[in-house]
């Protein structure tokens, strides 16, 4: 039986410092000040200084601290000079979420192409954004959970990691790759720095966001005939709400899963579960 003091604690994430990549975007900003919102020391990551300047204007009601950083999720020596950063004012660092991610059109396959149409320069773009884009930040803070023998990371995954989504052929391999990087990682930093460092992943079904609101997304607010197409193969038969991913991240943020690594979590209004028949 936990003890009251145990138990009492065991989704608390009160002074954890959490460290978000692509902070400034819809989804990850959201988790971020959600974050914050539970007395998290948050540090928001991104490579416009003007959106970080807004994101954290947004944060000064909230309990938490928060302080954010301009750096590009690919330079490595710029992720670096944060996280010592990170680490000389707050003398830790408890987790990373890896929420930063992206596609490119010259990556997708519109209707009109096929895939001998693909931009092997975007292409390789996307997964790099995506895939090094993970890898990299995982490389330079897995240093700090390594010397502490404590850290968490979390991953975004997408339903395009698991399934043939149609156009998105960058995107969805990268993801796929991510899932890959996510299992195999939570093995290797286990068995080499103890089981205090973790590494799981979320994976989003479809939320209107920025990058993607025209496709899901008439401008009257209907779906169009992509996002219907969503719709009809999630049984909630609605889009996700930024929200509805704070439940999973502060359960693989917390104590409450201090057993549980190398996981993916669908968070997808059972898309991932439905075969469509």
């Amino acid at each position: 039986m936990l003890s009251p003091s145990l138990s009492s604690s065991l989704f608390d994430l009160n002074g954890r410092v959490i460290v978000v990549t692509g902070a400034t975007g819809v989804l990850a900003g959201s988790a971020a000040r959600y974050f914050a919102a539970q007395d998290a020391t948050v540090v928001f990551l991104g490579r416009d200084q003007a959106k970080l300047d807004r994101a954290l204007a947004d944060t000064q009601d909230l309990p938490g601290k928060t302080v954010g950083y301009s750096c590009d999720v690919l330079d490595r020596a710029g992720l670096e000079k944060v996280r010592d950063a990170v680490v000389q004012r707050f003398g830790k660092i408890d987790a990373l979420v890896n929420a930063a991610g992206g596609n490119q059109p010259g990556a997708v396959i519109t209707p009109e192409k096929t895939f001998l149409d693909l931009d092997l320069g975007a292409y390789r773009q996307v997964l790099g954004l995506n895939l090094d884009g993970t890898v990299v930040p995982s490389l330079v803070f897995a240093k700090t959970f390594a010397e502490q023998k404590r850290g968490n990371i979390i991953n975004f995954s997408s339903m395009a990691a698991s399934q043939a989504i149609t156009r998105v052929v960058g995107y969805s391999n990268a993801k796929a790759a991510v899932d890959n990087f996510t299992k195999w990682l939570a093995v290797e930093v286990a068995k080499k720095f103890g089981s205090g460092v973790r590494v799981n992943a979320i994976a989003p079904g479809f939320f209107v966001a920025d990058q993607n609101r025209r496709l899901l997304l008439n401008e009257d607010g209907t779906p169009t005939a992509r996002g219907q197409s969503v719709l009809t193969k999630t049984p909630f038969n609605r889009f996700g709400e930024a929200h509805e991913l704070h439940g999973a991240l502060h359960f693989l943020l917390s104590d409450a899963s201090a057993f549980v690594t190398g996981t993916v979590i669908p968070v997808d209004g059972g898309f991932s579960c439905y075969s469509g028949v």
